[in-house]
């Protein structure tokens, strides 16, 4: 397995690996030292004898220091440079490669190198995304020029958030270069493509990005994980925030974070701590600032905090660096999920069952958000005409989720999505491993004449 080096992509690999070790595959997890230094404690011990481990060094011609080997923490003007660094050092990853002799690599997005060397030692490379088949498919229907109908959406009728967004513009800057090789990965994935999403609530999507990728698109279910702690945090932290939920009336609360990679400016934090105050709802609040930022390296979570926010809602709000996210979700007194909307955690509300209140900042979050209103699971807050989230705009929409009665339908409705992700289980699990036997055995009579067999 070769991830992207974001947490955001490791995580869902790791839990994708943790599935596959269950079922007879072991598993080599390819990253950076740092990367791997902050998953090493989120394996059982179990985990240890289907899961291995394994470091590669990015190219020492670049002038990333180790501890940039990594988007997190990493200055967003310096992504270009890492993804770089990872096409540099597809040398030092292929003699891991050749050492360990897989039977199948699973890789991610900028290793385009991947491919083609799987193809000289005939096996296959598949490609795992871990974002869902509509942004995907929303950008790609541009560069293919595609005359497939499009999926009955509003998203796709009406494409002027796609259009107008820098992030999604391939025909100039330097975006340019990433949407090409984000496509060029995933269009030489062997037959199939795995991601991150489940046909419980992605059906129409999924079926469509099939259709413009020419492959068969295999959803491996929302690989939830069991532990989301990235850091090093006590018991105590972690029983401090759930015994104060505990505390609040069931579905009362709402819970506020935008990702471990995506930072709030001062403005915005205060705007939103407005609509948290004006919202009178319960909330526990994640605040953090990007690291190496020197500007923010000494501001404290007060300093960017209306003055006296903290004294007026003491009684009502917790707000913290970390929070346990998955405990959250999961706690009856939990009643929305004030989120950024990265793929991840807005899969995760849903299989928590939690009702979405939908701040999207960057990328394919809008994207993101607008599907969250049109399954039903979710309400975006409205920007204003320059584009900011407002207080009265914010209050709005909490309490639309959490307590009023026309959200009543929103509730109900991620109710039954969080219970039928449950029902179906491991199901989806249990048809990528059928895909994936079935595509090294077809693999294995390619190889068979060189004496290479499948075990």
């Amino acid at each position: 397995m070769l991830p992207w080096l974001a947490y955001g992509h490791i995580s869902p690999y790791l839990e994708l690996a943790k599935k596959l070790s269950k079922r007879d595959f072991y598993v080599y997890f390819c990253s950076t030292s740092i990367n791997l230094s902050s998953i090493r404690k989120k394996l059982a011990v179990d985990d240890h004898d289907a899961i291995q481990l394994i470091e590669f060094q990015l190219t020492s011609q670049t002038e990333l220091p180790p501890h940039h080997h990594t988007t997190k923490g990493l200055p967003p003007h310096l992504i270009p440079d890492l993804i770089k660094a990872l096409g540099m050092s597809g040398p030092n990853v292929i003699n891991i490669l050749n050492t360990v002799n897989p039977d199948l690599i699973i890789y991610d997005v900028f290793q385009l190198w991947v491919p083609a060397f799987a193809a000289s030692l005939q096996i296959p490379a598949v490609h795992f995304q871990v974002v869902g088949a509509l942004s995907t498919a929303a950008v790609y229907r541009f560069k293919v020029d595609s005359s497939i109908p499009v999926p009955c959406s509003r998203i796709f009728l009406d494409d002027t958030n796609i259009r107008k967004s820098p992030d999604y513009d391939s025909s100039s800057g330097e975006n340019s270069g990433i949407v090409d090789l984000t496509f060029g990965t995933a269009i030489q994935s062997s037959d199939i493509i795995l991601i991150k999403s489940s046909r419980e609530f992605d059906e129409k999507n999924i079926e469509y990005y099939s259709l413009l990728m020419d492959k068969k698109i295999v959803p491996t279910g929302p690989l939830v994980q069991v532990n989301t702690c990235v850091a090093v945090h006590t018991e105590n932290e972690k029983d401090d925030i759930m015994d104060w939920l505990s505390k609040k009336e069931e579905s009362s609360t709402v819970y506020v974070s935008f990702g471990s990679e995506c930072y709030l400016s001062e403005p915005r934090i205060r705007e939103l701590a407005h609509g948290l105050e004006l919202s009178n709802v319960n909330f526990i609040w994640v605040i953090s600032f990007p690291e190496g930022d020197e500007e923010m390296c000494n501001t404290s979570i007060e300093d960017v905090l209306p003055e006296g926010f903290l004294d007026r809602v003491k009684d009502r709000g917790v707000i913290v660096s970390w929070a346990p996210q998955e405990r959250i979700l999961g706690h009856g007194g939990l009643g929305g999920f004030v989120s950024h909307c990265g793929w991840g955690s807005v899969v995760e509300a849903m299989s928590y069952g939690v009702p979405i209140i939908a701040m999207p900042a960057q990328y394919e979050q809008p994207l993101h958000a607008m599907f969250v209103e049109e399954v039903g699971v979710g309400v975006e807050v409205l920007k204003d005409e320059s584009g900011e989230f407002r207080r009265d705009e914010i209050a709005k929409a909490i309490k639309k989720v959490v307590v009023e009665k026309n959200g009543e339908g929103v509730r109900k409705k991620a109710r039954e999505m969080g219970k039928a992700i449950k029902k179906r289980g491991e199901e989806e699990v249990e048809c990528v491993v059928e895909e994936l036997t079935k595509l090294c055995k077809k693999y294995q009579k390619v190889a068979a004449g060189q004496g290479k067999e499948w075990s």
